[in-house]
């Protein structure tokens, strides 16, 4: 049998009538909407369900444990003292810090209580906190020692805000230590959530403007978490099928220890990967920031099944050139969410590691996490592939009229379902225009196949207008990484007045690679048409600028690249 076989028997099997992740119809604001027959109905409920792990290890942070009894009694007492302080359901209470264990903590204590959790970009700088917290009006920030400082600059601006200080014993504002919040060990507050009410406020990427709160509910929140838990089902499925099983039932997946690489502000480690695993009894391992060697350490040390990390961290892994000295063999999963996984790395990760196999999540906080996700044995089969719809999602392509397209024909990529946002916060133009009769238009430039997997080939507003031609900026980056000199590239519009647009790539090399412009164009002239070879190409010294969660950001990129100045 055929490994696609082999699939639509595992999703058969995960999903059917009476499974934990069979799924039905949802009413949401007058539309039906695809969902999970048997999901929680709140945040509250699905920390709840998380009681019967009890002294199997949660959190870990350097030398700091939390087991899950020592985690409950600390959000039941950080919830109970919230509503001490006159926080009530519906209020919204902001968390700006990096991933230290506290972030965890008040996330599930805030949603329990039935207040909305504000996550704010731990790499803002004052004007970029002051605009969030005026966007959103939180009645409390929770703030570390740089956001607090951050914080001072702008305190005036928000004369009543209450603030938690975090692992800081002299904050800069007025503030209650953590500690003293959580010394009265108070019962957790009983109270009834609307599942269509707001769980999180999680901002976009914004590599370009201002950016937008999308308001995650949570009835999106939890259906994420419900995706995750069955794509993790099916895929588990898969691969005892391909040895060759027979089975009645879908297989669950081993309890994952996870390395937490990415910031919890955005939803990939948040929701796809700490929410979902915290169900499954799962141990958490947070970095306070990325370093490859830091890493591989904790890999190592904490014997880490997975990584949480984009794909560039995984690459920078592969190519280290300490990697032997560290036992990295307790990984099975490795890969990235939060922009797309090269093909050639999908086949590095099986060829290089003892026992990991690749994984992909393509997701948006729009839709509160994954959209799909792609795993094991089909992912190297399907190397190029983001993988099919998850379960509780229906998808659609469609070309510039809105109009639906056939499998494999290229347009913007649409999902519908329950764990799609409400909306972006005071932004009701901008919701209008991104999500219609249900249906959120992602930007995504791709299409879907006859067996229902997506493949992406550049964001809507990325593409490149070459005389006419359309280039997509992921198919040059795809054959650019393909050459193993480089370690990190980008492919944008460069603006040129015969064609309108020109293919520019910013490349960055390998410790010790040597290449040159055009060895690089040569080897593109075997995967490239000539029309989408970069003219214009820029070998950086430095690593290419990121965001906070890991993208390049081409825009900024773009702007300080003098054309001039390329090979």
């Amino acid at each position: 049998m055929s490994i696609i076989n082999h699939y639509r028997t595992a999703r058969e099997l995960a999903t059917k009538a009476g499974s934990l992740f069979e799924v039905g119809t949802v009413n949401v604001g007058g539309l039906d909407l695809l969902g999970f027959v048997n999901a929680p109905s709140s945040m509250r409920d699905i920390w709840l369900l998380s009681a019967g792990h009890g002294d199997n290890e949660y959190l870990v942070y350097q030398d700091e444990r939390w087991t899950y009894n020592q985690a409950a009694a600390e959000i039941a007492a950080f919830a109970a003292w919230l509503v001490a302080q006159g926080i009530q359901p519906g209020d919204r209470v902001a968390i700006a810090m990096r991933n230290y264990p506290e972030w965890m903590l008040a996330h599930w204590a805030i949603n329990a209580m039935g207040a909305v959790v504000v996550g704010m970009n731990a790499w803002w700088v004052a004007d970029e906190m002051a605009y969030a917290l005026e966007d959103s009006a939180p009645k409390m920030l929770i703030a570390d020692d740089r956001r607090l400082a951050t914080f001072a600059e702008v305190k005036d601006r928000f004369p009543d805000m209450k603030v938690v200080s975090v692992r800081e014993s002299n904050s800069p504002v007025p503030a209650t230590s953590w500690q003293e919040a959580v010394a009265g060990r108070g019962a957790m507050p009983d109270v009834e959530i609307d599942p269509d009410s707001e769980s999180c406020i999680f901002y976009t990427s914004g590599t370009t403007g201002r950016p937008k709160g999308a308001q995650l509910t949570h009835r999106g929140c939890v259906a994420n978490i419900m995706n995750v838990g069955a794509m993790g089902r099916i895929y588990a499925t898969t691969q005892t099928l391909i040895r060759g099983a027979q089975l009645d039932e879908a297989v669950s997946p081993p309890t994952p220890t996870a390395l937490i690489a990415t910031p919890l502000f955005h939803v990939t480690a948040n929701n796809c990967v700490i929410q979902g695993g915290t169900v499954a009894g799962g141990k958490f391992v947070l970095m306070y920031k990325w370093d490859p060697v830091e890493a591989m350490r904790l890999i190592q040390a904490e014997k880490a099944t997975t990584v949480s990390a984009v794909p560039m961290m995984t690459r920078e892994i592969l190519a280290h050139p300490n990697r032997d000295e560290f036992d990295l063999s307790s990984l099975t999963a490795m890969g990235g969410g939060g922009a797309a996984m090269q093909p050639d790395l999908v086949g590095k990760v099986a060829a290089e590691t003892e026992r990991a196999k690749p994984t992909q999540g393509y997701g948006m906080t729009e839709v509160c996490g994954i959209i799909t996700y792609i795993a094991g044995d089909i992912f190297l089969e399907r190397p190029s592939s983001a993988g099919p719809l998850v379960p509780a999602l229906d998808g659609k392509c469609v070309d510039q009229e809105g109009n639906s397209l056939a499998a494999g024909e290229i347009g913007e990529i649409c999902v519908k379902g329950s764990s799609v946002i409400a909306g972006y916060l005071n932004r009701p133009e901008a919701t209008a225009e991104t999500i219609v009769d249900g249906w959120l238009h992602t930007g995504d430039i791709g299409y879907i196949d006859e067996d229902g997997f997506v493949y992406l080939v550049d964001r809507a507003k990325d593409m490149i207008l070459r005389g006419g031609e359309n280039v997509y900026g992921a198919e040059v980056e795809n054959a650019i990484f393909a050459h193993p000199a480089i370690l990190e590239c980008v492919a944008f519009a460069v603006p040129d007045e015969r064609l309108g647009e020109e293919v520019g790539a910013a490349v960055h090399l390998k410790d010790g690679a040597l290449l040159d412009a055009p060895s690089l164009r040569e080897h593109l002239a075997t995967r490239l048409a000539a029309f989408k070879i970069p003219k214009y190409i820029w070998f950086l010294a430095e690593p290419l600028p990121r965001n906070a969660n890991g993208k390049f950001l081409k825009r900024e990129l773009k702007d300080v690249l003098d054309p001039s100045s390329a090979d």
